[in-house]
C-alpha cells in the first residue's frame, strides 16, 4: 500500500509540474524525492500547490526545512503593508496561512522536524496571523471611530488571550482557536467627529477581526475561532474590560475555567508593556490558590467523566484525544498537578506542557519512569493527531478506516505496517491510562447504573454551554419527537444564557448543575414536555436565585414528580409557584395536596395562620391573607387536577374559603376603623362569645352568593348595617356618626381587597350590584336595601337577589337578610311580563357581551350556555316563589334546580338535564381556569348541552 501511495503522489506531481510548464527530473533533483512524500501526505499540500504555484517552483529549486519555519510577524508584515481594504486583508491571511501551513506538512512528512517543534511552528504562525490581522483592523478603526483613551488620556490595546493549545504552543495542524478579549480601561474614543465608548470600539476590533479569521470564502478560512471560553460563554459580552474580568472571575469562575486558564497566553506577550504584566497578575489568584489545592482532583475527574461520556454519546470510536490513554487524559494528569501545586510550586506555573512534564520529578509528584512514559505516549500522539489532520486540514483525532490514510499513519510513525502502529499505539495508551487511574482514579458512584449514567450526560449538556447536536443525541432516548428538538433548544439555550449572567453564587449554581438533569430526565418522559418545558423553566428562572428553594427541590425526592404533574394541567398553578415559591412547601408532604380543609374549618385554619402575625402591622397581615388563600388555591387546584374532588366540591372550597379571608378582612378593617373612631353606641355585647356585636353584614352575589366560586373569579359584595338614625360612636379618637363609620368600614375593606402587595391582589371586589349601583352608596342600612329592593329595582336586580346570601355577620343579621330576600323574592310577578323582560336582557347581554369568533362556542355567554341556565333558575324562583315559598332556600342553580323539580314546576327529566348541563359546562370552564384560557371551546363541542339548554328556554321562557 505505501509503494502504490507514492506511485500516485509521482503522478500527482507530474501532473502538477506538466500544468506549469515545468519539466520534471526524477533522475537529478534531489528535491523530487521529498516533494513526493510531501503529496503523499496530505492532500491539502497537492491542493496548495495547484493554488500557488510559485511554491512549486521554490520547492523544486531548494526543499524547505523547520529554518524556514519562522520569523512569521515579519513576514506577514510585509505581506499585509501592501493591502488596501478587509476584503484584500481576507484574502491575504488566507493565502499565508495555507502556504506556511503547506510548508510545516511537508516539513512534518519529511521528518525534518520534531513533534515538538512542528506545534510550536503552528503556534506561532497562528499568533501571527491573529496579531497581524488585529493591528491591521486596529488602524482601520482608529480612522473610522477615532483612538479609544482612557480618563488619563492614554491610548487603549485590544488585548487577546489564546487558550488552549495555542497558549500552550501546542496547537494542532488544523485546531480551532480558543480565544479571550480584553481591554485595560473604560473611557471614549479621540480624534473622530463622533466619539463612541471603548466598549463599542472594541467590540467592532473583536467582530472584525473574527470574521477575518473565521469567515469562509473562496479561499477558505484562516481558523475556526471560538469565543465561548470568554466570561458568560456565548451570552456574555464579546470583549470585557480588566475590571470587568476580574469581577466574574473573583465572584463566578468555575473550576474549568481555572482548567482552561492554566494554558492562558497574551497573544504578542510583552513583560515591558504594563498592561500585559497587570493582566497576568489579575488572572494569576484565580488560576493558583495558595494552599494546596486537593478539590482539583475531584474536578478534573468530574470533567474526564463528562469527556468519556461524550466519547460514548457521540460513539467516537479510536479517538485519540479523547479514549482512554489519550492526549487528553496526559493533560489532565499534567494540570491537575499544576491546579493542585501551582500556588506553592511557581515551577508548575508554565503553558507548555513538555516544559513543566519533567518538574514532576524532583517534586516526588511522579517518577522518572512515568514522566518519560507520558512524554513519550504525548509526542507520540500528537504526531498521529498532526499527521491526521495534515491530511486534508481537517480537525479529527479518529484513527482512519481508509487504508491509503492508515498508510500514511504508519509511515509517519516508522510502522511497517498498520497492527505494527496499533501495537504501538496500545502501549502507549496503557501507560498513559495506568498513571491515570493511579492519580486521579475512577469515581465509585454512578457507575454502571444506566439511570445515573442518563443524568450525568444531562449535567454535560446542560452545563450552560448546550449545543443542538449533543440535545438531539441525547433525546433520542425519550419519547421527543425531532421535530419539537429545535423548539427545546431554543427554549434551554436562551433560559441558561440568562441565568449565566445572574448572580446565583458558588452554592446555588452547584445546586442547579445537579438539580438541571433530574427536571430534564423526568420532563422529557411526559408526554407534555412542550407544555410543561416553559412552565418548569418560569418556576425554576424565577427561584435560581434563592438557593433554599432549589435545595427543596433537590432534596425532596416527591416534589419534583407532583410540580410536574400539577404545571402540565395548569398553568395557573406554575405561574403562581413562580411568583410566589413559598408554595413549594405545599409540596412536601405528599398528602397535603389530596387531604382537604372541612369547609368550616377555613376560619379556624386562617385565625391560627394570622396568630403567627402582631395584629397591629397591617402590611404583614394582609400578605398573610393573600398567602393563606395562594397555598389553599394550590391545594384545591391540586384536588381538581388529581381527580380528588368533583366540580362541585371544588366550587364549594373555593367559596369557604373566599367567606373566611371575608371574615378576616372585616375584622382587620374593623379594628383599624375602631381605633380612631371609636365604635357605634348603639352596639352591645354577645354573652356567648363576649364580643361586641357588630351589627354589619356582608352580602355576596353571584358566584359567592351561589357557591360557585371559580379560580378567577370576582367577588360581588353588598354591605349592610342596621345603625340608627342619630347613633353616633364612642370610645375613639374622634367621634363620627355611625353612618359614616360603616361607610369608612366599607372602605376600609374594599381597600384591603385591592391593595397591590408584594404577594398580589387578595381578590377583585366588585360592588356594582348595591342599591342605585355606582351612584349609591358603599353601604346601606338594611331599611333603605329593602326599600330599594320593594320599589325601584329593575328585574335584573332583582334576578340578582335569586344568587344572594349572606357570607358574614351573626346569626341574627343573617336570618334578618334571608327573611328580607325572600319577602322581595315572593312578591307577585305577572309571568308574561316577567319572561319578557328577563328575554329582553338576556338578549341585550347577547347583542353587547358575546363576540365569539366563528366556528367557537362561548361557554358562557353563547346561547345554550352557562348564562341561559342561570337565567332560567332565576326565573323559576321569580316566577314561583309566591306559589312556592321554598323556592327562595337557596341560592345555587343546582339546589334551585332540585326544588323546582320536588315543587312540580320542572319535570324530573328537565330537572336532571338542566343539572347535568350546568355541571359539565361548569366542570369545562374550570378546566380553562386552570389553563389560564378563556372559556371558550369549538363549536362542536357540547352541542347536545346546548340543545338541550335551548329547547327547555324555549319551552318556558318563550312558549310558556
Amino acid at each position: 500500500m505505501s509503494n502504490d501511495l507514492f506511485q500516485t503522489a509521482q503522478q500527482q506531481l507530474s501532473q502538477l509540474c506538466e500544468n506549469q510548464g515545468i519539466t520534471l527530473d526524477l533522475q537529478n533533483n534531489p528535491q523530487i524525492s521529498p516533494l513526493i512524500t510531501a503529496i503523499a501526505m496530505s492532500d491539502f499540500v497537492a491542493t496548495q500547490l495547484q493554488k500557488q504555484p510559485e511554491l512549486l517552483v521554490q520547492w523544486l529549486v531548494k526543499s524547505p526545512s523547520i529554518a524556514d519555519c519562522d520569523h512569521y510577524s515579519q513576514r506577514l508584515q510585509a505581506v499585509l503593508s501592501g493591502v488596501e481594504n478587509e476584503e484584500q486583508l481576507h484574502s491575504a491571511l488566507r493565502r499565508f496561512r495555507h502556504r506556511e501551513m503547506a510548508t510545516l506538512s511537508f516539513v512534518q512528512s519529511n521528518r525534518l522536524a520534531t513533534v515538538q517543534q512542528i506545534f510550536e511552528r503552528l503556534s506561532d504562525l497562528a499568533e501571527a496571523l491573529i496579531l497581524g490581522a488585529r493591528d491591521w483592523l486596529f488602524e482601520r478603526l482608529c480612522q473610522e471611530y477615532g483612538t479609544p483613551m482612557n480618563e488619563l488620556g492614554e491610548k487603549q490595546e485590544l488585548l487577546i488571550l489564546g487558550m488552549g493549545k495555542l497558549g500552550g504552543r501546542e496547537l494542532n495542524f488544523s485546531s480551532d482557536i480558543d480565544l479571550i478579549f480584553t481591554y485595560p480601561d473604560m473611557g471614549e474614543t479621540v480624534g473622530a467627529r463622533k466619539p463612541i465608548e471603548n466598549s463599542k470600539f472594541f467590540t467592532r476590533l473583536g467582530q472584525r477581526l473574527i470574521r477575518a479569521l473565521d469567515e469562509v470564502t473562496a479561499e477558505g478560512f484562516v481558523y475556526r475561532t471560538d469565543m465561548r471560553l470568554r466570561p458568560f460563554g456565548d451570552s456574555g459580552a464579546l470583549v470585557l474590560s480588566f475590571s470587568a474580568m476580574e469581577d466574574y472571575y473573583q465572584e463566578q469562575g468555575r473550576d474549568w475555567e481555572r482548567y482552561a486558564m492554566i494554558k492562558a497566553k497574551i497573544l504578542g506577550e510583552d513583560l515591558n508593556n504594563i498592561n500585559h504584566k497587570y493582566l497576568k497578575q489579575l488572572l494569576r489568584p484565580f488560576v493558583y490558590r495558595r494552599y494546596l489545592d486537593f478539590s482539583a482532583i475531584q474536578s478534573l475527574r468530574e470533567m474526564k467523566q463528562k469527556i468519556s461520556r461524550e466519547v460514548l454519546r457521540r460513539g467516537l470510536v479510536d479517538n485519540i484525544k479523547l479514549g482512554a490513554g489519550g492526549i487528553r487524559e496526559v493533560e489532565f494528569i499534567v494540570q491537575t498537578f499544576q491546579m493542585m501545586r501551582g500556588g506553592r510550586d511557581k515551577i508548575l506555573q508554565q503553558r507548555s506542557l513538555l516544559q513543566v512534564l519533567p518538574h514532576f520529578v524532583p517534586l516526588n509528584l511522579l517518577s522518572q519512569q512515568q514522566v518519560e512514559q507520558l512524554q513519550q505516549a504525548y509526542l507520540f500522539l500528537r504526531n498521529v493527531e498532526n499527521t491526521l489532520q495534515a491530511i486534508n486540514d481537517q480537525q479529527t483525532q479518529t484513527l482512519p478506516t481508509d487504508p491509503i490514510d492508515q498508510a500514511r499513519i504508519a509511515f509517519v510513525c516508522q510502522c511497517d505496517s498498520w497492527q505494527i502502529f496499533l501495537n504501538q499505539l496500545q502501549q502507549h495508551q496503557q501507560n498513559v491510562r495506568a498513571v491515570f487511574n493511579e492519580l486521579i482514579g475512577e469515581d465509585e458512584q454512578e457507575n454502571d447504573q444506566a439511570e445515573n449514567t442518563l443524568l450525568a450526560t444531562w449535567r454535560d449538556i446542560l452545563h450552560y454551554q448546550i449545543t443542538e447536536e449533543d440535545l438531539a443525541s441525547q433525546l433520542k432516548d425519550y419519547p421527543v419527537e425531532p421535530r419539537d428538538y429545535p423548539i427545546i433548544f431554543q427554549q434551554l439555550s436562551t433560559t441558561f444564557q440568562d441565568w449565566v449572567k445572574r448572580s446565583i453564587g458558588v452554592r446555588g449554581r452547584e445546586v442547579l448543575r445537579k438539580l438541571m438533569p433530574k427536571v430534564a430526565d423526568q420532563l422529557f418522559n411526559q408526554p407534555n414536555y412542550l407544555v410543561l418545558l416553559p412552565r418548569i423553566l418560569n418556576i425554576l428562572d424565577k427561584i435560581n436565585t434563592r438557593t433554599t428553594y432549589l435545595e427543596l427541590l433537590l432534596e425532596k425526592e416527591q416534589i419534583l414528580p407532583q410540580l410536574m404533574q400539577l404545571c402540565g394541567q395548569s398553568i395557573m398553578i406554575s405561574e403562581q409557584i413562580a411568583r410566589y415559591p413559598m408554595l413549594l412547601d405545599e409540596l412536601i408532604l405528599a398528602k397535603s395536596l389530596v387531604t382537604m380543609i372541612e369547609l368550616d374549618h377555613y376560619p379556624m385554619a386562617l385565625q391560627e395562620y394570622l396568630m403567627r402575625v402582631p395584629e397591629d402591622d397591617e402590611e404583614a397581615l394582609i400578605d398573610a391573607l393573600r398567602q393563606f388563600k395562594q397555598s389553599h388555591i394550590l391545594r384545591i387546584a391540586a384536588a381538581d387536577i388529581l381527580g380528588v374532588l368533583p366540580v362541585m366540591k371544588i366550587s364549594d372550597h373555593l367559596t369557604y374559603l373566599a367567606e373566611a379571608i371575608i371574615g378576616a378582612v372585616v375584622n382587620i378593617a374593623w379594628r383599624q376603623v375602631a381605633q380612631r373612631f371609636g365604635t357605634p353606641e348603639h352596639l352591645t355585647f354577645d354573652e356567648h362569645s363576649g364580643e361586641q356585636q357588630q351589627d354589619f353584614v356582608v352580602i355576596g352575589y353571584g358566584k359567592l352568593g351561589g357557591i360557585e366560586l371559580g379560580y378567577n373569579s370576582d367577588l360581588d359584595l353588598v354591605f349592610l348595617h342596621n345603625a340608627p338614625e342619630q347613633s353616633e360612636t364612642q370610645g375613639g379618637k374622634k367621634s363620627i356618626s355611625s353612618h359614616q363609620f360603616y361607610l369608612k368600614l366599607a372602605q376600609k375593606i374594599n381597600g384591603i381587597f385591592n391593595l397591590n402587595t408584594s404577594a398580589g391582589v387578595l381578590y377583585e371586589v366588585d360592588m356594582r350590584l348595591r342599591p342605585s349601583g355606582e351612584a349609591g352608596l358603599l353601604v346601606s342600612t338594611f331599611k333603605a336595601f329593602q326599600d330599594y329592593q320593594q320599589n325601584e329595582a329593575w328585574t335584573w336586580e332583582s334576578q340578582a337577589l335569586v344568587r344572594a346570601r349572606a357570607v358574614y355577620g351573626s346569626k341574627n343579621l343573617r336570618a334578618k337578610f334571608t327573611q328580607v330576600r325572600r319577602e322581595i323574592l315572593s312578591i307577585p310577578r305577572e309571568s308574561g311580563e316577567l319572561r319578557a323582560e328577563i328575554c329582553k336582557m338576556r338578549a341585550k347581554m347577547y347583542e353587547h357581551l358575546s363576540h365569539t369568533a366563528q366556528g367557537k362556542f362561548h361557554l358562557k355567554t353563547d346561547q345554550g350556555g352557562i348564562t341561559d341556565i342561570e337565567f332560567i333558575a332565576q326565573y323559576l324562583v321569580l316566577n314561583y316563589a309566591h306559589h312556592y315559598p321554598t323556592m327562595t332556600d337557596w341560592s345555587d342553580n343546582v339546589r334551585i334546580f332540585e326544588r323546582s323539580v320536588e315543587c312540580g314546576i320542572l319535570t324530573d327529566t328537565q330537572g336532571e338535564t338542566l343539572k347535568h348541563c350546568y355541571i359539565t359546562l361548569r366542570n369545562q370552564i374550570h378546566h380553562l381556569n386552570l389553563l389560564n384560557q378563556d372559556p371558550v371551546v369549538a363549536s362542536d363541542e357540547f352541542v347536545a348541552e346546548r340543545q338541550q339548554v335551548q329547547a327547555i328556554w324555549r319551552e318556558l321562557l318563550q312558549n310558556g
